[in-house]
């Protein structure tokens, strides 16, 4: 273990790479036939973790002790593991070798965690990728159905950058300008900015708030010149990830309106969506009664074959517990578990699930269908931020026209702060090819001035988020938030505070 002549010292006389060296000869002692590591090395200095990485796998493949070790170090993995198993929310989503998890992984969570890379989205055409005027092949092992999204990946040095254009046959981004580089000592890390790709989503890396084009990172030996500040981006490869699907969860008690269970319907339809439909009763027993009251309810909205999935306990801690366990993109429920109370009133559960919640929560309030005009709620700063990313994401996958909504009071006006955060905020809009007209309206409270909106603009769908920490409610949501749930009468898309 590279502890000989240290014998005779106390465990507070060794340094912390030696006591890891000593933990680990324990373990061994016991001749395990599984040895199990959790992150070991994480509170070591960068040169005692590389030299006891070297020492771990010397040492395991001596003794030939099949090992698990649980890390978020990328390079640990890569420089230990002969496979990986990446973890999201404690789902596994990917196992195997490392260089194939890297080059070619199935899903974006495991394109984006495992190295660094650009991602793009297009759309399906012909069994072809477009970004733009790029179009690419998708590889039969991946299909994806005609208009659907197509996610596709390139790493850093599967980027080639030239002072001329490629040749045909090379696909080329088009041509940008270096806004930065970085000497790495055996590479050079440069990124370039090029004009937005019509539609053409960027995932990562991440784009800020109101830029429009798109960012590309590479790398070069760091011999190459870097002198020229506009160089054409082509590439060498590239990967088609597995076709996404957008997973709704809808909350359904078997009795009352079927009001989100039709407005999921419009969601599976517009979005190529998949839905789960959850119940939760008190009793097991009273399960399979419920399913069967489900089925025909999915069945009178055209919802088959959704998935049904009936639960017994707590109806919130059901719902937090479903969403977590399955990673869906957006929630969808009745604003009322009464299906008698009051259109101002909101169900204990649903205030349960907005309190904690980190996925979008669609609140069903009316009998609308359409979703053809969405009403934006934004504030100045990091919040609004959010609200305009979501909403604009939505409204592009939904072909809708996006009102971006700033309400002011009566006695002032738009201050510059205000004013460039809006103008970023349709920057981002046109980014995602959304068509956006921006509101400012002076009214004595937020809220009001947001109820007011849809009704002159025959919105379909009013976005809101939070709205800062200063006005939160009792119930631990924003104020102006729990009064537009309360006020409106179609629905509301409540975007979580931390963007997802």
């Amino acid at each position: 273990m590279g502890l000989v002549g240290l014998g005779s010292r106390y465990g507070d006389q060794l340094s912390g790479g030696q006591q890891q060296r000593v933990a680990l000869a324990r373990a061994l002692a016991y001749e395990p036939n599984v040895l199990l590591l959790d992150e070991p090395f994480g509170a070591l200095d960068v040169k005692t973790r590389s030299q006891l990485r070297r020492s771990l796998k010397e040492i395991q493949q001596r003794l030939r002790v099949t090992t698990i070790l649980v890390t978020h170090d990328q390079e640990e993995a890569f420089e230990l593991a002969d496979r990986i198993g990446v973890i999201e929310r404690g789902r596994l989503l990917e196992v195997g070798p490392t260089e194939m998890l890297y080059s070619r992984p199935r899903t974006l969570f495991t394109a984006t965690f495992l190295g660094t890379g650009t991602v793009l989205v297009g759309r399906a055409e012909g069994g072809r990728a477009r970004f733009g005027s790029l179009s690419l092949p998708i590889p039969a092992e991946v299909p994806h159905e005609e208009g659907a999204r197509v996610q596709m990946l390139f790493r850093p040095e599967e980027v080639n950058l030239s002072q001329e254009p490629p040749q045909a046959a090379m696909p080329t981004l088009g041509q940008g300008s270096l806004i930065e580089q970085s000497f790495a000592g055996a590479f050079r890390r440069v990124r370039v900015r090029l004009p937005h790709l019509p539609g053409t989503r960027q995932i990562a890396p991440f784009v800020p708030f109101g830029e429009e084009g798109l960012l590309v990172d590479a790398v070069l030996p760091p011999s190459v010149p870097t002198e020229s500040g506009e160089p054409w981006v082509s590439l060498r490869a590239w990967h088609i990830l597995e076709q996404p699907h957008f997973r709704l969860l809808v909350c359904d008690s078997g009795v009352g309106s079927t009001g989100a269970l039709a407005m999921t319907s419009v969601l599976v339809d517009e979005l190529r969506a998949s839905a789960t439909v959850l119940a939760v009763t008190e009793k097991a027993e009273e399960a399979e009664p419920l399913r069967a009251v489900l089925h025909t309810r999915l069945l009178q909205q055209g919802l088959l074959p959704a998935e049904i999935r009936v639960h017994h306990g707590n109806a919130a801690e059901q719902i937090l517990g479903e969403q977590a366990a399955t990673l869906y993109e957006m929630l969808v429920m009745a604003a009322s578990d009464d299906p008698h109370g009051r259109p101002d009133r909101l169900g204990a559960n649903l205030l349960k699930v907005l309190e904690r919640v980190d996925v979008p929560v669609l609140v069903v309030k009316g009998p609308r269908r359409s979703l053809r005009r969405l009403l934006i709620c934004t504030a100045a700063g990091e919040p609004g931020k959010a609200d305009v990313r979501m909403g604009g994401r939505l409204a592009r996958r939904l072909g809708a026209a996006v009102t971006l909504l700033y309400v002011t009071d009566p006695t002032g006006e738009p201050g510059p702060l205000v004013q460039a955060h809006l103008d970023r905020a349709v920057a981002t809009l046109r980014a995602l090819d959304v068509e956006s007209q921006v509101r400012v309206c002076a009214c004595s409270t937020p809220a009001q001035g947001i109820l007011a909106e849809p009704r002159t603009g025959d919105h379909d769908l009013i976005v809101i988020g939070s709205h800062g920490p200063e006005s939160r409610s009792i119930l631990g949501l924003d104020d102006v938030t729990l009064q537009v749930l309360r006020g409106a009468d179609r629905p509301v898309l409540v975007v979580p505070g931390e963007e997802t």
